[in-house]
């Protein structure tokens, strides 16, 4: 029995998140259904990461198993040609038979895109938080930085999570304001901000939950020093709204 990882990116807009669903396509979904045309064995793919509805993936990584006697590239080739074009394996090589791609990443990075207020690139309009609003990114980044180090993390922690506690240690946070963006090989003036977010594993719409926060923090409703007494409380409602799925990305996995 060969063990297989993958390496995976997707545009999430057009699916119902990672995790397979009675109602919806997912990305596991179909690419399980891939595998099962190419070797007509109903096979668990197991992903690192369960990105929601409409959040998108630079680098997720997954793995399955199977006695299937295909090369790796082969397997790349043949997964791709029956999956749909906003979703591409693009790396795929025998791995450990213990590898588990969720139990053995260190680090997870999301980014998070705001694209700012002014005329903004109309391709940013499904990746990005357009903003009606103008930031204090200094009032951002000052906020962030209580964030940083273990805490519980309850007040970011969407209903409906799964995980057995909510204590997470989040290594790096940034606040980024860029003047352009690249995007397919070109160059747009298009005024964004970057929330980027490293920790070793991540509550249900955490990152969502802070970048909301960091917004109304962003627009003055709140001082920067309220991140302090909203960590504390470990009280949701007393942090910002859940910023949209759009602007998510899986960044980056770290083993």
């Amino acid at each position: 029995m060969r063990h297989i990882r993958l390496t995976i990116q997707y545009d999430g807009t057009n699916y119902s998140g990672w995790q397979v669903q009675k109602n919806g396509t997912t990305i596991q979904g179909l690419l399980e259904n891939a595998l099962f045309t190419i070797t007509g064995v109903q096979t668990r793919v197991t992903g690192a990461a369960r990105t929601d509805a409409g959040v998108h993936a630079l680098e997720q990584v997954a793995s399955f198993k199977t006695e299937s006697p295909l090369k790796s590239q082969v397997l790349l080739k043949a997964i791709n040609g029956n999956l749909p074009q906003d979703i591409r394996v693009i790396n795929t090589e025998d791995c450990h038979h213990d590898f588990h791609p969720r139990y053995d990443a260190k680090n997870k990075t999301y980014s998070y895109i705001i694209s700012k207020t002014g005329p903004y690139s109309v391709f940013l309009e499904r990746y990005s938080w357009n903003m009606p609003y103008r930031l204090k990114c200094d009032a951002m980044r000052e906020a962030a930085k209580y964030l940083a180090g273990e805490h519980d993390f309850s007040c970011f922690r969407a209903s409906g999570c799964s995980s057995k506690h909510p204590v997470r240690t989040i290594h790096k946070i940034e606040v980024s304001e860029l003047s352009s963006v690249e995007f397919i090989g070109l160059q747009f003036q298009s005024p964004i901000i970057k929330i980027s977010i490293t920790a070793c594993a991540f509550l249900r719409h955490m990152v969502r939950n802070i970048v909301g926060t960091l917004v109304e923090i962003g627009r003055e409703k709140s001082p920067p020093e309220k991140m302090k007494e909203i960590l504390k409380s470990k009280d949701r409602r007393t942090a910002g709204k859940t910023a949209p799925a759009q602007g998510l990305f899986l960044e980056k996995i770290e083993y």
